[in-house]
């Protein structure tokens, strides 16, 4: 292995992080100079010229193989959320090292926890770099370098397939190039379009362009304390919940859609069962907030309800009602979505619908299959059979999702705090949703949280954004050198 190549690669990255803090020390130039502008700009410099160096001492190579790569991929996410601290630190407030850490990494896993307990007090450069965060880790810290890597086509082909999940590729019927094309544009163009019509329904340039970024990226950081609560307002609720489904898809399937395929996304029986689920926990949410008397007027119940279960499902986590008060069945939903979350190929977290699916499938498969012993049963996605080995994988892959968040559950609750919310906190950090249950719901915040939970427990956040594996690969690869 070659680790003056990989520091090469990670280059890239911190130049891109550079950029972003850069145009966050202009929103803080544009707010009037705050306090945050020199420790933006003082992190930016820091930054570019950190990722400068290596293109002075390290040759231009620009092949890798595929052991390189799965070192760059995961040095590239701890190295981002590593210098992400820098604003947090040098601004101070409420960010010590254990709460910026913890902030850096939710940010850019778009996990979207956050240890803030006064959110509105942050300068508004602060502010844009939180969500920024959010917005380079969403489509992928290195697709964001793709762009701008003078890489081998074989290279570019690893290093797409190091980022996207091993259930989209499936889906996403296009060379590396194109590839790279299709999610960049789909990022973008939905992102453009839902910072314009937030902006229509009265949010203000900053407040839609930052909470585009949390949308799209399925974060869920606001500008606000309480969230999309803050803004009251139902239209810009309705375009949130419409966007917040749209991200959590196969942004392939939203490409073909577009571009001349427009039943691409309903002829997709992954994108079938990700709408119906959303359709059935929303009703069932609903019926139980009605019954139980948290709320009177059913449109209300209808509203709160949809929007917290596609928040949550899509991993967004944003919120527009506190959701301490509701009734157990309405929790279990929820927790059911943390851990299913949306599609593979979209930027959201979580088991993902797609795992879902080939689960539901297997059991029908299992179930004809001891009804008609002889018969020979194929597990199906639409027309098309799923080879056993790809259902192996899903199973092995669930299974191993749930024991790490079995174990992570075992951890927090060593901490004194209650097996309900450790046990949403652990699947909330593993799914990259946000909020939790009990005292860290959909309008907390995790400030009470000790700081070595704090400093430890965001590797669960990247766990979950790296699919498992690629850590533990990392540590494979170490052990067999």
């Amino acid at each position: 292995m070659r680790p003056g190549l990989i520091v090469r690669y990670i280059s890239f990255v911190l130049l891109i992080n550079a950029i972003f803090m850069m145009l966050s020390a202009l929103v803080s130039i544009f707010d009037g100079i705050g306090a945050d502008f020199f420790p933006l700009l003082l992190s930016a410099f820091i930054t570019f010229t950190v990722g400068c160096f290596p293109f002075i001492f390290v040759p231009r190579n620009p092949n890798l193989n595929n052991k390189e790569i799965n070192v760059f991929v995961v040095l590239a996410w701890f190295i981002s959320c590593v210098f992400g601290i820098l604003p947090y630190v040098l601004w101070g407030g409420e960010f010590n090292v254990a709460n910026a850490w913890f902030e850096s990494v939710s940010g850019f896993t778009t996990t979207g926890a956050t240890i803030l307990t006064d959110i509105e007090s942050l300068p508004r450069g602060l502010l844009f770099w939180r969500s920024a965060t959010h917005y380079i880790g969403g489509i992928g810290i290195v697709m964001f370098a793709l762009l701008v890597l003078q890489s081998q086509y074989t290279t570019q082909v690893r290093l797409t397939n190091a980022e996207v999940s091993l259930l989209a590729k499936d889906n996403f019927h296009f060379k590396a190039q194109q590839l790279l094309r299709v999610i960049i544009s789909v990022y973008l163009g939905i992102t453009l379009i839902l910072t314009a019509l937030l902006m229509l329904f009265g949010m203000n340039l900053f407040d839609a362009v930052n909470h585009a970024f949390s949308t799209v990226a399925t974060g869920g950081f606001s500008t606000k304390n309480a969230s999309i609560a803050s803004f009251n307002s139902f239209p810009i609720g309705i375009i949130i919940i419409i966007f917040m489904i749209i991200s959590g898809m196969h942004f392939g399937v939203i490409y073909s859609t577009i571009t001349g395929r427009p039943k691409a996304m309903f002829n997709s029986p992954i994108i079938r069962f990700y709408l119906t689920t959303i359709g059935a926990g929303t009703v069932i949410v609903t019926a139980s907030l009605l019954i139980n008397g948290n709320y009177s007027n059913f449109f209300d119940a209808v509203y709160n309800s949809a929007f917290q279960v596609v928040a949550i499902a899509s991993t967004t986590g944003f919120a527009t009602a506190d959701s301490t008060s509701w009734h157990p069945v309405a929790m279990c939903v929820l927790i059911y979505f943390s851990a299913q979350c949306a599609c593979a190929g979209s930027t959201s977290g979580g088991i993902k619908v797609d795992r879902i699916y080939i689960l539901w499938r297997s059991i029908i498969a299992q179930l004809k299959m001891r009804q008609h012993p002889n018969a020979v049963v194929s597990v199906r996605i639409a027309n098309n059979i799923i080879d056993a080995g790809r259902v192996s994988s899903a199973m092995t892959y669930i299974s191993l999702y749930l024991f790490i968040t079995f174990i992570a559950t075992l951890i927090l609750s060593m901490f004194n705090i209650d097996l309900l919310s450790s046990f949403s906190v652990s699947l909330s950090f593993m799914g990259n949703v946000g909020p939790g249950i009990g005292q860290y719901s959909s309008l907390g915040n995790y400030s009470t949280l000790p700081d070595t939970v704090k400093l430890t427990y965001p590797i669960f956040m990247l766990l979950g954004r790296l699919e498992i594996y690629a850590l533990f690969l990392l540590f494979l690869h170490n052990k067999h050198r």
